[in-house]
């Protein structure tokens, strides 16, 4: 494994931690997007589906298992433990026009037609757009809690160190996969505002904000 794979798995780590502790501490979901929650746990759930067939290594299964457990234990506190502090107002984006038209293409351009190499697809298209609807409701709100966004900084890092694993693995070990590459790309640029508004103002101590 390489440094890029590794600190982009403890940058997602983080991003998931950060959020969980966040809800926990304040008891409150307030401007967290239960809709992107949902559409990770679903990325989760259709691409590790393969810890039912085969073993890779104890880190693989170990990291697989807290993303999953993580990933549903977070809409758990959405969705019953802390609903009445969800805001269901802002939360609007219609996740119909991701997961369809994700799920169409899943079917038409993959590595193999079979069911689990489909889902796995699926998932990778569907993480690339996953954090429309969190984007989309800080827009709504006109701002975001600065702990919201550490979270949506070291979520956005995750995909961007996987860019450089990409590199990393095609120029020392042969392997391209153009379909995780092209989906990570997209993630990457969705974040570039994001990223820049990070630096430009959460970084200085300012509250960031989204054009409406």
């Amino acid at each position: 494994m390489n440094i890029f794979r590794l600190t982009g798995d403890l940058s997602h780590l983080a991003a998931i931690i950060i959020l969980l502790l966040k809800i926990w501490k304040t008891r409150s979901c307030a401007g967290i997007s239960g809709k992107s929650q949902v559409l990770f746990a679903l990325v989760f759930t259709t691409r590790y589906l393969d810890l039912l067939t085969s073993f890779i290594s104890l880190y693989n299964t170990t990291m697989k298992v807290i993303y999953i457990g993580c990933a549903y234990a977070t809409v758990y506190l959405i969705y019953m433990k802390f609903k009445a502090t969800y805001d269901g107002n802002h939360d609007t984006f219609r996740v119909e026009f991701l997961v369809v038209p994700v799920g169409g293409l899943a079917f038409l351009v993959n590595h193999d037609f079979s069911p689990l190499e489909i889902l796995w697809t699926f998932s990778i298209y569907l993480e690339s757009v996953a954090i429309l609807p969190q984007l989309f409701m800080i827009s709504k709100t006109g701002e975001a809690e600065t702990i919201t966004t550490h979270y949506l900084f070291f979520l956005g890092l995750y995909r961007a160190l996987y860019l450089f694993n990409w590199i990393w693995r095609f120029y020392f070990e042969g392997f391209f996969d153009m379909i995780a590459i092209v989906a990570g790309v997209v993630q990457t640029i969705l974040y570039c505002d994001f990223f820049y508004l990070y630096v430009t103002k959460v970084l200085k101590g300012k509250k960031l904000s989204l054009p409406a």
